[in-house]
């Protein structure tokens, strides 16, 4: 393709006169670079030119220092590359390196900012470019939806972080403030509690309107007059962060029975939540699904609680925001009906004269529920550590934990929550045990990685506690770790296995869909492209021996440690976020239809921003495994 032609049909030079064109192509040079050729890396002083690709094939590299390189875009005929430090105060923001032999036009820096002068759309394009397509169409796609919806549908404002509804400033007191004075502040400002603070206006209690009540007036030895706020103050209360979702505020205050919550940013009073606060933003329905679950008394509730979940999420789906947000919510609804369930069946072997045994215990989610990333259609993947105890007391424990296992996996299946397939589930004996058996286990998968091992090992990794003693799943964190960095070499197993599996994408970008009878003409959002995702960001957090719960999450740590560099990991949450809304959309549809929820769909389907959005998100998945791949192949090498 000749430069003119080339210039004529790309963004931004496609609005200069032609003129302009002539000139470029009169001082354009062209150069041949042999396949896998590093034009230039992320960190090399910049060359003074931009390429524009005349022929072949180049692919975009970042890598933070000591990183992992991962390759970001392919930019193919026509496409341009090199341009950021030509026209921006930066240096390149990622590396270009050659798939097969490509011949470049190559422009100097000197005539592109003298044009640029006269026509600034050039630079202004450059400045806000990102090589994350996959972003922008998320973005429109995510933005055309919203204005779509109905606009009468009931609003669940679970989204709001505490920052958008608390109070501020807060009022506040010493500890020496006399009662009097307290309450005769809490009329004129009309409130219900006020902070107690010491010299260096750190909080160090609370005094509410029922402290006034119940330790002064109700008292009659109590003296108006002498009582100060710290004779009758609540020490070290309950305090939340800012950003902390509104509906975690709700269950929280409901389950210790507060009615005021101070907030606290690193240890600083920025504002004060109160109940009354909170009720003004929950609809009956919400209120169903977050406080009616914990009051739930029969399973036949919690399956009713159960349903609801999809109206929370079409709610959901129609605001323009993350839909990785949408996702924690919804899985965090997951997770106090399961809980709910757990203490209704131990409740109901009580009344049965089957009483627990005195040991610690804790029932822990793994899989999309470990990660706090279930959808609509979640099954169970479930297990019990228990604490370390002595051998004749294996007939004792198992008395109880199996019958017990045995009515836990038929309530959540009541409720709604299919067995797994794989039987990764408490009344499987492979999935309870104690620490030192669950040891023994992790040690066994981890040194004699066969393929169903290591399939065990992808669901089990991500584990979080449900129920009862949290500090045998940390106990078991560190289990994990250690035998992963005494045998590093399982981590490539992993990726080995993985990768077995690709992207349901041509080489000429077409879908590749299924051809079994039950799935035929559709492909899987989750199997096919954001399970390659989870799976790749989790190997690299394994290696570095740190632990974070969501995908996003473990992204961002992966940044900080600059194991990626942030327009890496904006470029997969980007794809990670597409899959995620794609998926969930059409769990919605398939509820409507009175369909259980699948992550299948039939591509075809979606309308052309939709299937670009899908095929960007597929590629980003597809650049990732070959860069996890290159990375972990090392271990072997």
């Amino acid at each position: 393709m000749g430069l003119i032609k080339t210039l004529r049909e790309t963004e931004p030079f496609n609005q200069l006169p032609e003129e302009i064109f002539t000139e470029l192509n009169q001082s354009a040079k062209i150069k041949n670079f042999p396949a896998q050729t590093l034009i230039f890396n992320q960190s090399a002083q910049p060359t003074g030119f931009l390429y524009i690709i005349k022929s072949g094939l180049v692919e975009i590299v970042v890598q933070p220092p000591g990183g992992v390189e991962m390759v970001v875009d392919y930019r193919n005929e026509g496409a341009f590359f090199g341009g950021t430090p030509i026209f921006t105060s930066e240096g390149y923001s990622a590396g270009a390196r050659t798939v097969k032999e490509t011949e470049c036009y190559l422009i100097p820096k000197p005539i592109l900012t003298r044009i640029a002068v006269n026509y600034p759309h050039i630079t202004e394009f450059f400045n806000q470019a990102i090589y994350s397509r996959v972003r922008n169409l998320y973005a429109d796609m995510v933005s055309e939806h919203a204005q779509n919806v109905l606009t009468q549908m009931e609003s669940y404002p679970f989204q709001k972080r505490l920052s958008e509804i608390m109070s501020t400033p807060v009022e506040t007191c010493s500890p020496e403030t006399q009662i009097r004075d307290i309450a005769r502040k809490m009329i004129q400002q009309s409130i219900g509690a006020l902070l107690v603070c010491d010299k260096d206006k750190k909080l160090a209690g609370i005094v509410t309107e029922r402290d006034l009540v119940a330790k002064v007036l109700a008292r009659e030895t109590a003296d108006c007059h002498t009582t100060n706020a710290a004779g009758i103050m609540t020490s070290t209360p309950k305090t939340m962060a800012p950003d902390t979702f509104m509906y975690e505020a709700m269950s929280f205050m409901m389950g210790h029975k507060i009615r005021h919550l101070p907030i606290l940013d690193q240890g600083e009073i920025v504002g004060m939540v109160t109940l009354q606060d909170l009720m003004k933003y929950r609809s009956q329905k919400s209120m169903l699904l977050i406080g009616n679950v914990d009051k739930a008394r029969t399973v036949e509730d919690l399956i009713l609680a159960r349903e609801e979940i999809v109206k929370v999420a079409r709610a959901l789906l129609s605001e323009n925001r993350s839909h990785i947000e949408t996702m924690e919510i919804i899985s965090y609804i997951h997770h106090r009906i399961i809980r709910r369930c757990y203490e209704l069946v131990q409740d109901e072997m009580k009344r049965q004269g089957k009483n627990p045994p005195d040991i610690k215990v804790c029932f822990i989610i793994m899989g999309s529920g470990g990660r706090k990333e279930m959808l609509l259609g979640p099954d169970q993947d479930n297990g019990f550590i228990y604490e370390d105890f002595p051998d004749e007391r294996i007939a004792e424990v198992d008395a109880f934990f199996i019958p017990f296992a045995e009515k836990l996996v038929a309530a959540l299946a009541r409720i709604g929550y299919p067995r797994c397939d794989g039987h990764v589930m408490v009344n499987n004996p492979l999935w309870r045990g104690r620490l030192q058996d669950w040891d023994a286990r992790v040690s066994d998968w981890i040194r004699v990685p066969e393929a169903q091992k290591v399939r065990y090992s992808s669901i089990f990794f991500d584990f979080m506690p449900i129920a009862g003693e949290a500090s045998l799943c940390l106990a078991l964190q560190k289990i994990v770790h250690r035998e992963i960095k005494a045998h590093p070499i399982f981590l490539y197993h992993m990726m080995e296995l993985d990768f077995k599996h690709k992207v349901p994408l041509s080489l000429i970008g077409r879908f590749s869909l299924e051809r079994n009878k039950k799935h035929k003409g559709q492909l899987s959002i989750k199997q096919a492209g954001s399970i390659f995702i989870v799976d790749c960001v989790r190997m690299f957090l394994l290696e570095q021996q740190v632990d974070a719960t969501t995908t996003t999450e473990r992204l961002d740590l992966l940044v900080k440690l600059n194991i990626f560099n942030p327009e890496t990991a904006e470029h997969i949450k980007a794809a990670f976020e597409a899959f995620t809304f794609l998926r969930l959309r059409n769990e919605i549809s398939l509820i409507d239809q009175g369909k259980f929820p699948s992550h299948y769909l039939n591509p075809n389907a979606l309308t052309k921003k939709e299937q670009d959005i899908l095929k960007e998100a597929f590629r980003a998945a597809s650049k990732l495994q070959d860069s996890t791949k290159r990375h972990f192949s090392k271990i072997v090498g």
